[in-house]
């Protein structure tokens, strides 16, 4: 780095550590463009990216996240924040502030995929078949950020900003275990964000409500008798059986699903939200080509936008399958595996303060509005229990290329969000800190006689 640059660097640092967080309309709004010029200097953003790649080399499935967590320990410890482990296995919950209320979270998903990565790069996942495809890595990078630049300005917060680094929340349930564990029961409200590839780099996307599905997986064995496929009459096909499913389970939402429904206007017994999906993605049966087996094992997933559609749908889910399967004179057992995701739903006070901040920090014009989408998270358990809001953090640069959506093995993070997620980050919760105390009640004065 240049003499330039470092004396630019130091005379932001100066002004940043020197200007306490104010309170008032225009220090709020200045907070968050100091919180982001902060977080674009290279002691902050090159740190982060360095974090993102050595969590990125070294991905680590649900509840097994014990190098990430001790690297998340060991940088908690490096900047003397107090935190508690472990937490839901391999959980960390870090505290800065004062210890006392208001308490709020911010909230970082750990877990990676079990799936090879394709990019060939310099840091590329030294796992085989594991790897960061959902920007896990990134998320941690960035609530790590957050903590470097919040523990700076520790002595005036106003209250106690929680640090929840999660494990599991790929399929695993890992914030509906944390919340178990009662770390966060203190907590008024938590902020989570998903990097996204469909949201320009410098802009956001969210909505108040639901944003996200609730989510559910099932398994299903059909058995019926195996025989030579020659001779079917002497054999019941478990395929022809699940072939039949399948078309049904479709029709539950082609036939059961009001098509005029989209706001979710109950009319029973069909499902109240006109936005269901059934997926079947798994079937196996049968390896030679002159057999039918004795039985087909099927699989796949359901959504839905309200909590009352999905109970619906997985009950109609199980009644179709085991009533189908004996019209071909076919056996079934249906599993459903848990824990299920309930609906994301932003809380709608949140929403606006959600936009305050960003509206200060990136301008109106890249706050986008979110549709609805069939995706689903886990830290609907959190918004489920305690006031929650999630947004959408944009990696698009088209100058840099096509990003892969999550899940995919080319996979790749447009690092130069890490900044505006690290920044959004604190300025919601320092923002919500100074805006959301409540006042401490005054009570008359009595002598000790009169309280007897």
């Amino acid at each position: 780095m240049g003499l330039g640059k470092w004396v630019c660097l130091i005379f932001i640092l100066h002004v940043f550590l020197a200007l306490p967080i104010s309170s008032n309309p225009e220090g709020l709004a200045q907070n968050s463009v100091d919180f982001l010029d902060y977080a674009r200097e290279p002691e902050i953003s090159e740190w982060m990216i360095g974090i993102r790649r050595r969590i990125h080399e070294n991905p680590e499935l649900g509840f097994e996240e014990f190098q990430t967590s001790e690297l998340i320990r060991t940088e908690l410890d490096k900047m003397n924040i107090p935190y508690k482990y472990p937490v839901a296995v391999t959980g960390v919950v870090g505290f800065i502030g004062t210890g006392k209320p208001p308490f709020v979270a911010l909230r970082a998903d750990m877990d990676a995929l079990a799936m090879q990565e394709g990019v060939e790069w310099e840091h590329k996942s030294k796992i085989p078949g594991k790897m960061h495809a959902c920007g896990h890595d990134a998320h941690v990078a960035m609530l790590l950020g957050a903590a470097k630049m919040l523990q700076k300005h520790r002595d005036d917060l106003q209250g106690t900003i929680v640090l929840v680094f999660q494990p599991a929340e790929e399929g695993g349930g890992g914030a509906k275990k944390m919340l178990e564990t009662g770390m966060l029961e203190n907590v008024e409200a938590i902020f989570g964000l998903h990097v996204s590839n469909r949201v320009p780099v410098g802009s956001v996307a969210s909505r108040a409500g639901p944003i996200l599905a609730a989510c559910g997986f099932f398994d299903a064995v059909i058995s019926g008798k195996g025989g030579h496929a020659a001779l079917p009459q002497h054999s019941i096909d478990p395929i022809l059986a699940a072939s039949n499913v399948i078309v049904s389970l479709q029709q539950l939402v082609s036939r059961e699903a009001d098509p005029l429904d989209s706001q979710g206007t109950p009319h029973p017994p069909k499902c109240t939200w006109a936005i269901l999906v059934v997926t079947v993605g798994k079937f196996k049966g049968g390896g030679a080509f002159n057999v039918i087996p004795d039985s087909v094992t099927i699989g796949g997933t359901f959504r839905a936008f309200s909590n009352e559609s999905f109970l619906r749908l997985k009950q109609r889910i199980e009644e179709v399958i085991t009533l189908q399967v004996g019209v071909q004179r076919c056996n079934a057992t249906v599993q459903f595996i848990n824990p299920f995701y309930p609906v994301t739903t932003n809380d709608k006070d949140l929403h606006k303060h959600f936009q305050n901040v960003a509206r200060d920090m990136v301008g109106a014009q890249n706050i986008k509005e979110m549709p609805p989408i069939m995706g689903a998270e886990d830290f609907s358990f959190f918004a489920e229990a305690i006031p929650g809001y999630f947004f959408f953090l944009g990696m698009k640069n088209k100058t840099k290329g096509h990003l892969e959506p999550g899940h995919s093995p080319y996979y790749t993070v447009n690092e130069d969000s890490l900044p505006y997620g690290a920044a959004l980050h604190s300025s919601l919760a320092t923002r919500y800190l100074l805006e959301y105390q409540k006042p401490i009640p005054t009570w008359p004065k009595k002598s000790l006689h009169d309280e007897l």
